[in-house]
């Protein structure tokens, strides 16, 4: 069983353009905010390909991510382990049928 994990908004090349984009279109008024909240735990910028680092982030906003996320998760009922993995529900797939 694994652990539940905490994962600070990654932004790899490809899509951080897209996403600033897509805040200043739909929130214009949050989006300084949140690229800097994003920027505080990745040393200055929107990504890290710093593998253990950039899916969970760095400093003291990744620090009160991870705390609010814990809180949130103990409120809603959320069990800190996941369940261990099973094929019991795994069925041999039968003969594909046409498409048309």
């Amino acid at each position: 069983a694994g652990t539940v994990g905490y994962t600070v908004v990654r932004l790899p090349f490809a899509v951080k353009e897209l996403f600033e984009q897509w805040l200043g279109e739909h929130y214009p008024e949050r989006k300084e905010k949140v690229l800097g909240r994003i920027r505080d735990t990745r040393n200055g910028e929107l990504s890290d390909a710093r593998f253990g680092t950039r899916m969970t982030g760095e400093g003291a906003w990744a620090e009160a991510f991870r705390k609010l996320f814990r809180v949130a998760r103990t409120r809603a009922g959320i069990p800190g382990k996941l369940p261990g993995l099973s094929a019991e529900a795994f069925r041999k797939p039968g003969e594909q049928g046409t498409l048309f």
